[in-house]
C-alpha cells in the first residue's frame, strides 16, 4: 500500500519550483492558481530570496501548489493521503474533498491569517533533537511552551515567545542533544494563532466539500477521516493545535502501509519515516527528476 504526503513549512528553499515549472502545461496551472488568490507563484518559487518564501503567507500557498503541481505530474493512485500542517490542505485536494483552485484560496487565507497572527507577537519554533517524548513535553510546558509538532523519530518542535525559545536554548530537557531554532515566522500550531482559527472558519463556510475518495489521515490524532466535512473542520482546528505526526506514522504502519512519497518540496517527511518506520519504503519528489523512480516504485506497491 502507498501512501502519499506532502510537507509543511520548512521544506521550500530558493529556486526549488522551476525544474517544476518545465513540465507541459505546468506554467499555465501556476499561473491561473496565481491569478486566482493574487499571488505570483512563479515568481516566489524560482527568483525569490530564502527570507522572500519565509513569509508564511507566501510559504503556505507555495508549498500546496507544488505539492499539487508534483502529485498531478505523477499521476499516482495512492491508498492514504495525509499531510503535515498546512500540506494537510494538499492531502485534502488529493483525496477529492475540495478542487485545486479552491485548496489554493482556502491556503491563501489561511496563510494570511497566521501572518497576521504572527506579526502581534514575537513568536517562533525550535526544533529538539533527541530525547523522551515523557521526558521533554513536561520541561517545555514548565517553560510555558506549546509541543506544537510531535514528529516522532526523535524530533518535537516547541513553539512559543521569542524569549521563552530563547529560555528553552539554554535549559534543554534531559536527553535532548541540540535545540535548533527554525526559520519560521511565529509559533504556529499553538494558542498564539487563535485569531486565524476563525478567519479559516469562515472561508471554510464557502467550500464545496465531498468525502475522501481514498483514506485520509488527520494531523490531529493520526486517526482516518471518512467525511469531507470532518477533514475541512480539523484542518480549520489545527491551525492552533498540535501537529501529531507521530501518530500519523502509527497508523500508516497499522494500515498496512509499504512504501511513502513525499509531494514536492520532498525530503523532511521521507527522513521521519526511514528512522520511524524501518521496512518501509520512501522517495522524496525534489524535482521531476524523480518521477521515473517514484512510478516504478508505485507499481510494486500501490496494487494494495
Amino acid at each position: 500500500m502507498l501512501v502519499l504526503v506532502a510537507p509543511g513549512q520548512g521544506a521550500q528553499t530558493p529556486g526549488f519550483l522551476t525544474p517544476w515549472l518545465e513540465l507541459p502545461g505546468a506554467a499555465d496551472r501556476i499561473a491561473g492558481w496565481s491569478d486566482a488568490i493574487g499571488l505570483d507563484l512563479a515568481h516566489y518559487g524560482t527568483k525569490a530570496d530564502a527570507d522572500e518564501i519565509r513569509d508564511t503567507a507566501v510559504a503556505q500557498p507555495l508549498l500546496v501548489a507544488a505539492g499539487l503541481l508534483s502529485a498531478a505530474a505523477l499521476d499516482a493512485s495512492p491508498g492514504v493521503v495525509a499531510g503535515h500542517s498546512v500540506g494537510e490542505i494538499t492531502a485534502a485536494a488529493l483525496a477529492g474533498v475540495i478542487d485545486d483552485e479552491a485548496a489554493l484560496r482556502f491556503v491563501r487565507t489561511r496563510g494570511l491569517g497566521m501572518a497576521e497572527a504572527a506579526a502581534a507577537t514575537e513568536t517562533g519554533m525550535a526544533a529538539l533533537l533527541g530525547g523522551d517524548p515523557e521526558v521533554t513535553v513536561p520541561h517545555l510546558e514548565k517553560l510555558g511552551l506549546t509541543p506544537a509538532n510531535v514528529n516522532g523519530a526523535g524530533q518535537i518542535v516547541a513553539a512559543g515567545t521569542a524569549a521563552q525559545i530563547a529560555a528553552l536554548t539554554e535549559d534543554k530537557p534531559e536527553g535532548v542533544r541540540r535545540v535548533v531554532p527554525l526559520k519560521v515566522a511565529g509559533a504556529f500550531h499553538t494558542l498564539h494563532m487563535a485569531p486565524a482559527v476563525d478567519q479559516l472558519r469562515a472561508a471554510a463556510a464557502t467550500l464545496t466539500v465531498t468525502d475522501p475518495k481514498v483514506t485520509y489521515v488527520s494531523n490531529a490524532d493520526g486517526k482516518t477521516v471518512a467525511t469531507g466535512d470532518e477533514v475541512i473542520s480539523r484542518i480549520v482546528g489545527q491551525v492552533a493545535n498540535p501537529v501529531r505526526w507521530d501518530l500519523c506514522m502509527e497508523t500508516f504502519a497499522e494500515l498496512g502501509v509499504t512504501a511513502l512519497i513525499e509531494a514536492s518540496p520532498g525530503g523532511t517527511l521521507v527522513g521521519l519515516a526511514k528512522r520511524a518506520l524501518p521496512g518501509v519504503k520512501t522517495l522524496a519528489l525534489k524535482t521531476p527528476d524523480d518521477l521515473d523512480a517514484a512510478r516504478a516504485l508505485i507499481s510494486e506497491h500501490a496494487g494494495a
